[in-house]
């Protein structure tokens, strides 16, 4: 693995002197380096035939003498693990090499059964890349060092017996998981600007589908490198790594923790070390896990068992031929196709399925109306699926790729509403209905009899009950306070359970109270 280096943001920060004193104070900047492993979506590991989809399975039973570390096997290169790194690399703006070669890593670690690890070292399958993030309005360019190529570790379990001895159990399903790595440049200057680095790099290998990007279950994983220095000097301080984040707000919390404890040991001791630490998300702190005085020696040489890679301009130019549509552009078009304004396109394209599941929704209800109306109809779309949508999805802990509420379902939904068969609450009731049921919003609104009720006779007689039994409102409004109106109107949704026409009340109720008194 290589060390990702550093670059910059200001914190101002009080330079604590002896009390009575006047503090000086002191411009620092956070220099924040990235390295991401992403495992890749392939069917069977990097160097053998054995299957990648352990998660469920048993320890120790998706494997075989190479992923096990036998002596004498021979590995073999797992081509589509290849072109999806190329893939990453050219969506990442990377130069795909002309030739690469594996390398192997050695170090002493309880989960790395041959005692080395295959990767790359001088010679990676990409280099010179960037990726631009957005925070606070204002973009960014984060440079990306290379994505190369490399083979996942067994999984330790670490127990505790009865008697209180500890040990660590080894499970070998996941080692050989064909693993890439992401090795940005020194260029994230903020915890925030690291978390929407990796938001971002997630929702591109999303699109790409080349991996899950599930932080939780491991198949996304991240280390940092952060460290501080005042403002205006050149030499870097020592650098702490952090690990064990495993979510987007454990790298923030993580990051923010860090920032503030170098600053503090910087102000109270002015010496800082070199040092591993782990983060502990129940407590919000960063543990020290190991110095790091040194760069840890891994030996690297070529992997004699290997073959170099050579990558012709033709075999790049068909891997980028098979890239697909991209977050940004598919943002941009968002906005010019679908006259979506920027805060909601931003939002939509972060989940390609919810992406997806926009657009399958929208031509569903476009159909072959006017083109003109395509707008109000994407908003009203955008609307649910950034509000009660997500709401339900987030409360019930599910992705909208697994919803019981498909396209067709939420379209059929929100043309009943725009036809005036069903008011705004009842409509979101019926949505309800549907997200935890799966039943058609159709057959929902015929068994509870949600359908609104537009006949101005039957509400009329509905707005006299209110009238008569709201002397005070009534007196409120015709004295000229037109909140008493708001109220009124309240009560007849309320009587009607929201299924009143909302106008068609405020008519009845202004012609029934005497008239419209002025605003």
């Amino acid at each position: 693995m290589l060390g990702a280096a550093f670059h910059a943001v200001a914190i101002r920060l009080p330079h604590t002197c002896h009390a009575a004193i006047l503090t000086n104070i002191v411009d620092y900047e956070i220099i924040i380096g990235l390295e991401v492993h992403a495992q890749l979506l392939t069917k069977s590991k990097m160097f053998c035939s054995c299957s990648t989809d352990y998660a469920s399975a048993p320890p120790n039973t998706y494997v075989c003498p190479i992923c096990l570390g036998m002596p004498g096997v021979l590995p073999t290169i797992n081509q589509k693990a290849i072109e999806y790194t190329a893939m990453t690399a050219l969506a990442l703006n990377c130069t795909i090499a002309e030739h690469a070669k594996f390398d192997r890593k050695n170090y002493p670690y309880p989960d790395l059964m041959k005692g080395y690890q295959i990767s790359q070292y001088d010679v990676p399958i990409s280099k010179n890349g960037w990726l631009t993030i957005g925070v606070n309005g204002n973009k960014k360019k984060i440079g990306i060092t290379r994505v190369h190529l490399e083979e996942d570790v067994a999984k330790l379990t670490h127990c505790t017996s009865p008697e209180g001895e500890s040990y660590s159990l080894v499970d070998v399903n996941r080692s050989g998981v064909p693993l890439m790595e992401v090795v940005g440049e020194p260029d994230i200057s903020s915890p925030e600007e690291a978390r929407q680095y990796l938001m971002k790099l997630r929702t591109i290998l999303q699109y790409l589908g080349v991996s899950t990007g599930n932080m939780e279950e491991g198949s996304f994983r991240c280390d940092a490198n952060i460290s501080i220095r005042p403002r205006g000097t050149k030499e870097y301080l020592p650098k702490v790594e952090v690990k064990n984040m495993n979510s987007f707000r454990a790298v923030y919390r993580a990051l923010d923790y860090e920032a503030k404890r170098q600053q503090e040991v910087l102000e109270k001791s002015g010496k800082l070390v070199q040092e591993t630490r782990g983060w502990v998300e129940q407590k919000g702190v960063t543990v020290s896990q190991r110095s790091k005085e040194y760069a840890h020696d891994y030996r690297y040489f070529p992997e004699p068992d290997l073959p170099p890679l050579v990558f012709s301009q033709s075999w790049v130019e068909e891997i980028r031929s098979h890239l697909p549509e991209l977050p940004d552009v598919r943002r941009d078009r968002f906005m010019s196709q679908y006259g979506l304004p920027l805060y909601d396109a931003s939002l939509l394209i972060d989940s390609k399925a919810m992406a997806n599941y926009f657009e399958d929704c929208v031509k569903l209800m476009a159909g072959s109306s006017d083109r003109a109306d395509l707008p109000k109809k994407a908003k009203t779309v955008s609307n649910w699926l950034l509000g009660d949508f997500s709401r339900m999805l987030n409360s019930t802990n599910t992705g909208i790729e697994d919803a019981k509420v498909t396209p067709k379902h939420l379209a059929e939904l929100l043309e009943l509403a725009d036809k005036g068969t069903l008011s705004g609450p009842a409509a979101k009731a019926v949505f309800e209905e549907m997200f935890l049921s799966g039943k058609k919003a159709g057959d929902i609104v015929a068994e509870k009899g949600l359908s609104q009720i537009s006949s101005s006779e039957e509400i009329e007689k509905i707005v006299a009950e209110v009238i008569a039994s709201n002397s005070q409102a009534v007196s409120d409004y015709k004295s000229g306070k037109q909140q008493a109106l708001a109220f009124l109107i309240g009560q007849v949704m309320k009587a009607t359970k929201g299924r009143a026409n909302p106008g068609t009340a405020k008519e009845i109720l202004i012609r029934k109270l005497g008239g419209k008194q002025n605003d």
